[in-house]
């Protein structure tokens, strides 16, 4: 497992001093002392290193229900999933070490927590039996405790969908609003926080391995997203560990590792990372923040402990966001094993810690993939199975490959590609309409623009162009709207976002898939092709003409996006997600279409469609867009659900004719997509 380039080496370092490792007295975790008020805070947002007001408690351990604290006295041979805190941390994000900035604090001693007494666990067992229920009983319930514990894939992936709905919903009210002077706006923390006072997180008890419903390549785009699911419980520092109980000492166990760039790490290499130490400013630009030595101790001396006990440890890695480059990504690359550590001098001269961490075999691929995806954009690497590097004939502003590395076929069926609907003349779908008149920028909350009143007086889009909510129709700014032409109410008007790939599947003929990493409500691209009259679509219900026609009257699975009101005092509102289009809309992409007519159906999908609309040339015309329903990672297939056609015409034996058979793989596979379904 040598692998890879000489980088990635143990160097003969002269000054490598193994004695400093080894030879040296754990430190003895402490206890967190947690809050005694049994209410939450008011969320306040403020800078990551502080300082905080009054009553307000920084975000580990985010003031949700608390694990019981382990027994140490009781002997432990092998690690184990033993339920121990690290020293609290201060809120922020991106760093490795205990501070925003970086740095770390000498080792402050804490008062070690009293065992509770027969009272409080009942009490607090009690606490743990209660269920969130606000306002939409069906889809804002809190974790069970035994799923508060160990988790599964389903409740994990409710957990991560539930936080970004927040998350979202949270970063358009602070768009709409002025934030005050010198305090940071984070969503992502605000939300976090509020979701574990609810209790609305899983895998709480902290283990070595495998964390139960997350999976190897899983990304995230927020700490805190990987804190409510227990895949990583430090909102800003990149080492977790718990305490074990050795054949003396109470020792520290590293869980999992972040290394996102912050430090000197070696992680160029897919499965070897050199992985610095923490501490020491050693990443610190402050020239009056002193730097020293690293020290042996929390962390570190987790990590070397790891090492000694060769117990797997989950490595997430943090790599720039190709689509917003201000923010990061992280991909959950799976176990690792330290194999073996050493002492080095750093760029600032002083001595860090390194340790090498070897990927355990076997596992799926995760980091592996964007580096292939990496060399493929810097010219480094042919890809392999290239037919086309740009089917679009430079149609859209980024190339969209064709590749089949499965078989022989060269492509699929000719059609002409065209970006957006064509519309015919003969029928009109909406009403006159007339946009808005702003001069600058629209700006959320100005009832004067017409655009924003038609929304209900929200963008639907965040700052960074992500979609809210689902809507019964989205309003932008259309092509003729003065506002200024990057307004942020413009989203699905100017092409794809993401760099797209059609590829040949193994059993689905051609599918759809990306390059790059896509954030949940990420528009992908719109239904391109021509819209038909209902009575030609009657003739399209069967055989292949059926995958290349979009119907707005199909049954579509009902499912919940939208952030849940309770959360943010919001009992009041519309929180429908039901789809409001004033005429059907049915469009055929057999001859004309673009990239939305190679993806592929499923039962368990990751995209979704919404209806937007906006006027051009005094006319409002309806658009079917494709938006991202959850975190997708690389190369990861885009499918929707293609919905059950109803038929006009009542046989009375609510009967399936012409339904295609569904490939889709998922647990939730229904069997069947398409056809004629009719009804009473």
């Amino acid at each position: 497992m040598e692998g890879g380039s000489g980088n990635n080496s143990v160097p003969p370092s002269p000054t490598s001093d193994k004695s400093k490792v080894l030879n040296v007295k754990p430190l003895r975790s402490l206890v967190p002392v947690f809050p005694s008020n049994p209410q939450t805070p008011p969320f306040v947002c403020v800078p990551p290193s502080g300082p905080f007001p009054s009553g307000f408690t920084p975000f580990f351990p985010f003031n949700g229900p608390q694990p019981n604290t382990p027994d140490l006295n009781q002997q432990t041979q092998t690690p184990a999933p033993l339920r121990s805190f690290p020293a609290v941390q201060s809120n922020g994000d991106m760093s490795r070490d205990g501070n925003a900035d970086g740095s770390m604090d000498a080792p402050t001693k804490r008062p070690v927590g009293r065992p509770r007494s027969s009272s409080s666990q009942k009490k607090a067992k009690k606490d743990l039996d209660v269920t969130l229920s606000v306002a939409d009983t069906n889809f804002i319930v809190g974790i069970s405790p035994s799923l508060m514990e160990d988790g599964d894939r389903e409740v994990v992936n409710s957990v991560r969908m539930r936080f970004d709905a927040l998350r979202r919903r949270l970063s358009q009210l602070e768009d709409a609003k002025e934030s005050p002077g010198g305090l940071i706006r984070r969503a992502d923390l605000k939300a976090g926080n509020i979701l574990m006072s609810k209790g609305v997180r899983t895998n709480m008890r902290k283990r070595v391995g495998a964390v139960p419903g997350v999976e190897i390549g899983d990304i995230f785009f927020f700490r805190m997203e990987m804190c409510l699911v227990g895949l990583h419980s430090q909102s800003m520092a990149g080492i977790d560990y718990m305490v074990v109980r050795g054949e003396l000492e109470e020792d520290p166990l590293a869980v999992s590792i972040v290394s996102s760039g912050g430090y000197e790490d070696e992680a160029e290499d897919s499965d070897i990372l050199i992985y610095s130490g923490q501490g020491g400013n050693v990443n610190s630009n402050k020239k009056d923040k002193q730097i020293a030595d690293q020290k042996l101790e929390r962390g570190n001396l987790a990590l070397e402990r790891s090492l000694h006990r060769n117990n797997e440890v989950r490595v997430i890695r943090g790599m720039r966001d190709v689509i917003s480059a201000t923010s990061k990504v992280y991909v959950y690359d799976g176990l690792y094993r330290i194999q073996e550590s050493w002492v080095e001098k750093g760029k600032s001269g002083c001595n860090i810690f390194k340790y090498k961490l070897v990927r355990l075999p076997g596992q799926p691929v995760a980091f592996s993939v964007w580096k292939s995806i990496q060399q493929w954009r810097e010219g480094f690497s042919s890809r392999v199975g290239l037919i086309l590097p740009d089917l679009t004939s430079g149609a859209e502003n980024i190339p969209v490959s064709l590749v089949n590395d499965v078989d022989e076929e060269k492509g699929p069926a000719y059609f002409t590609y065209f970006a957006t609907i064509k519309y015919n003349k003969s029928f009109k779908l909406m009403e006159p309409s007339y946009g808005c008149n702003c001069r600058n920028a629209c700006a959320p909350g100005d009832l004067n623009c017409s655009c924003i009143r038609k929304n209900g007086g929200d963008f639907p889009y965040t700052t960074n162009g992500v979609l809210v909510s689902r809507r019964p129709l989205v309003h932008e700014c259309g092509p003729t709207c003065p506002c200024i032409p990057n307004c942020k109410n413009r989203v699905s008007q100017f092409g794809l976002k993401v760099r797209l790939e059609v590829f040949k599947t193994k059993d689905r003929g051609w599918g759809l898939r990306s390059w790059d990493p896509i954030r949940a409500g990420t528009f992908i691209c719109e239904y391109a092709g021509e819209v038909i009259e209902k009575v030609k679509a009657r003739h399209l219900g069967e055989g292949e003409d059926d995958d290349y026609v979009f119907d707005t009257t199909r049954v579509y699975e009902p499912f919940k996006w939208n952030c849940e009101p309770g959360l943010v005092e919001e009992d009041d509102i519309d929180t429908t997600e039901e789809y409001d289009i004033p005429s059907p809309l049915i469009i055929s992409a057999k001859n004309v279409g673009n990239v939305a007519r190679f993806m592929n159906h499923s039962c368990t999908p990751n995209v979704f469609w919404q209806p937007v609309a906006y006027e051009h040339n005094s006319e409002s015309y309806v658009h079917i867009a494709f938006f991202a329903l959850r975190h997708i990672p690389p190369m990861t297939e885009l499918t929707y659900d293609y919905g059950i056609t109803r038929s006009d015409e009542a046989d009375g034996n609510n009967a399936l004719h012409g339904k295609n058979k569904c490939l889709c793989g998922s647990s939730r596979c229904r069997g069947y997509f398409g056809g004629r379904l009719s009804v009473n």
